[in-house]
């Protein structure tokens, strides 16, 4: 009997999940004195790039990709020197350990195979009673971007 009880209250819970609009996100004030977002160029600035770029000969364009290249390449080590485990990291690894498929849907952001996966991997825990640290696992992964 509590077996399936149990097995009914997590399919409502997955049940509403899917029904539940998938549009949730984290509203962001921004900060008086910081670095907003700059809007974007009319097309006649395009235009205007992309035309300047077919003029140049090889070796300048080669140039310019080696100035891309280097940009991008300082661009990742400073986001990766700022990926500390922040406070919602921390909270999303704290939801992996009691309800996985929360934390990956609450990480992702939308139900995708992940989501679908960490689901299923929880209907098996359920069903194995012993292997709840497989899918725990798996959230904690997947909220700590290693998949």
């Amino acid at each position: 009997m509590r077996k399936s009880s149990l097995l009914l209250t997590l399919v409502l819970f997955v049940s509403m999940l899917s029904i539940a609009p998938v549009s949730y996100a984290a509203i962001v004030v921004p900060v008086p004195g910081t670095n907003t977002p700059a809007k974007e160029p009319d097309a006649n600035t395009i235009n205007a790039a992309f035309e300047e770029f077919r003029s140049l000969s090889n070796k300048e364009k080669k140039a310019r990709f080696k100035e891309l290249k280097k940009e991008f390449k300082a661009f990742k080590k400073a986001k990766k020197k700022d990926s500390d485990i922040s406070t919602n990291t921390l909270l999303l690894a704290i939801i992996a350990i009691l309800l996985p498929p929360l934390a990956v849907f609450l990480h992702q952001g939308e139900i995708n195979t992940k989501f679908w996966i960490s689901l299923l991997l929880c209907f098996l825990a359920i069903v194995t009673f012993f292997l709840w640290i497989i899918p725990v696992l798996y959230a904690i992964l997947v909220v700590l971007n290693v998949f």
